[in-house]
Order: structure tokens, then sequence, then C-alpha cells
């Protein structure tokens, strides 16, 4: 059984791995907007997030191999039109593909769940791509719903370089 914690330094080649990992997923759904190698964030980037107590990573730990993360960021609004309040946006979750049916991510969208609980959050969100529904699919069964819908309509132009 495996723990969750907040992401530490020595966590960031695991962290890295895995980020390589949603990488070619999103490369091999959607390779005019993904690179097919690459790196999301520098160390010193994903260092710094780990760091920032507005930018929570949680990983989920097994006989010390890191096996999955949950990148997170506490937002505040208040404009005009919206009424305040602190959102808990979960900007990625990952579980290597080699322990994928164990649930590790429904241990981690849990954690997720609670911390936004603890921190006094109104609610989660984040953004799930149409290219890959089985992540839509495991958000819906951790009983999220749509709030709204991101539209695009590819023109044809060419990929800027």
């Amino acid at each position: 059984m495996g723990i969750i914690r907040k992401a530490e330094p020595r966590d960031l080649d695991a962290v890295n791995r895995l980020l390589g990992q949603v990488l070619a997923i999103h490369h091999a759904g959607r390779p005019d907007l993904f690179r097919p190698v690459g790196k999301k964030y520098t160390d010193e980037e994903l260092l710094g997030i780990f760091d920032d107590p507005q930018t929570p990573v949680f990983v989920y730990e097994d006989d010390g191999v890191v096996l999955g993360y949950a990148f997170c960021a506490i937002n505040h609004q208040e404009s005009g039109s919206l009424m305040p309040l602190t959102t808990l946006y979960l900007d990625d979750l990952c579980v290597d593909e080699t322990a994928r049916g164990k649930h590790i991510g429904k241990s981690l969208f849990e954690h997720v769940k609670a911390f936004a609980k603890e921190m006094g959050c109104y609610n989660i969100t984040l953004h799930a791509w149409a290219l890959n529904p089985d992540a839509v699919a495991f958000y819906k069964a951790m009983g999220m719903d749509f709030q709204y819908y991101s539209m695009e309509l590819v023109c044809g132009g060419t990929n800027q370089t």
C-alpha cells in the first residue's frame, strides 16, 4: 500500500518521467499541438512549483517508487460578475503506465478532494483533453461533471516554430 505526500526535490526525476508519459498520450492524440519529445517545465520551474504553497503537487509513492502525481493550483476569483470563491484547479493527474488499474488515480483524486475541502475551496476544476476519453471517464467516475465546454475550429494554417 502506498502513501501520498507533497512532492519534494528528490521526486524530480520521477515526476519528469511521468510528465513524459502524459506528453506521449497528448502527442499521440494531437500531434498538431504536442511535440513528440520535450518538457513541460524545466527542473528549476518544477522545484519552484514544488515549493510554492499555492501550487501543491502530491505524489503517490509505493515502496520508494513514485507511481503517480497530482499537480494542483489554488485560485481565487472575484470580479464584477463572478461570485468570490476559491477553487482548486487540478492541473494534471498521472499514474505510471505500468501501475494503472490499481486505484492509484482514485487515491490521488480523493487526497486532492480532501485537501481542497481542508483549504476551504468551493470546487475542484480541471481541463481534460478530448483526445483522452479515458481521462474524461475517470473524472466522471470521480463525481465530476462538465462546467463548460472549450471548443476549437482548426483553420488549416501552418504551425509556428
